[in-house]
């Protein structure tokens, strides 16, 4: 089945929440779903940045429904609040898990909950969030959790037995390992699904999807969501020329795991030519699919959230 990106199946009457969905890939996910009729919950650390992305969408999308929940993925204490809210909800049909530090900091820093800090905002917040709203998501047929990988698990490898980076950090090693735990994560999750009767088609599938070389200076500038001075876009203009894409069209590969109806769970969909283009089913790298660290990472991520991912019987 081909997919055009620019005309999506009608998702009306369905309800999906978005990960830090105020700016960059988050908000441009949640403005193709809502555009294509779905009801986006805009789940989001900052309540005055959530209300300027819930403005810019329903200004760009006539009739748009959008709501907001407040979430820090960092501090496991709000995500048990958005938790508990997200459970109150009728249905769940797709829970995008697209927050996170893009630009990690030069030196380690560690969560409220004392998680460094890349990890718990990219990885560990949401790997909680996802085990407590599991009775919503199988309590809606065919809903779908997509995790935001990275193309960086194809140029750098870790095999996750140090987490907390307390000798050895370097921010970008914190930044593909983090990715590379989500990709992990995503895989992992579909696989134990389907082991215990809940995924598959009907059930719960899990997918992840990368956005390519993704940047906000080949995005369209949108005032609260995307504000490029002069300089940046001149510069994102020419990493153009080398393979690089606006978010606009980096959310095109998780709008499609997150939606289209020949999808399945265990999928990985990225831009065709890895950095750009348009969103196409890939192979995920070895390291992502392993379940010896498949398995290591949950255990050691159940101590850092001090919670068991346990699936509802």
């Amino acid at each position: 089945m081909s997919w055009n990106p620019r005309s999506l199946p009608d998702q009306s009457g369905r309800t999906f929440v978005i990960t830090g969905a105020n700016a960059g890939l988050g908000y441009f996910t949640g403005e193709q779903l809502a555009a294509a009729g779905a009801h986006v919950v805009l789940a989001c650390r900052n309540p005055v940045k959530a209300a300027a992305a819930v403005a810019a969408l329903r200004g760009r999308v006539p009739r748009a429904s959008v709501s907001t929940l407040e979430l820090d993925v960092a501090d496991l204490a709000s995500v048990r609040r958005a938790a508990a809210r997200m459970l109150e909800f009728p249905q769940l049909d797709g829970l995008i898990l697209n927050a996170g530090i893009v630009h990690p900091p030069t030196d380690r820093s560690v969560s409220l909950d004392g998680t460094e800090l890349v990890l718990a905002t990219n990885y560990t917040g949401h790997f909680l969030l996802t085990s407590l709203v599991l009775p919503v998501l199988l309590g809606t047929p065919g809903s779908r959790v997509v995790s935001l990988g990275s193309m960086i698990s194809r140029l750098m490898d870790s095999s996750l037995d140090d987490l907390q980076l307390e000798v050895t950090y370097n921010g970008w090693k914190a930044y593909a390992q983090s990715k590379i735990a989500m990709q992990v994560f995503g895989f992992e999750l579909d696989r134990r699904l389907r082991e215990a009767g809940q995924g598959g088609p009907g059930g719960v599938q899990s997918l992840v999807a990368h956005p390519g070389y993704s940047i906000s200076g080949l995005t369209p500038g949108i005032r609260g969501v995307n504000q490029v001075s002069r300089a940046k876009r001149f510069v994102d203009t020419l990493q153009g020329f080398i393979g690089a894409q606006g978010k606009d069209v980096g959310a095109w590969s998780i709008v499609r795991a997150a939606i289209d109806p020949m999808a399945a769970g265990g999928q990985y969909y990225g831009p065709r030519f890895l950095t750009r283009g348009a969103p196409t089913l890939q192979h995920p790298t070895r390291t992502s699919l392993d379940r010896d660290i498949a398995a290591r990472l949950f255990t050691r991520t159940e101590a850092l959230v001090d919670a068991p991912f346990a699936l509802p019987a």
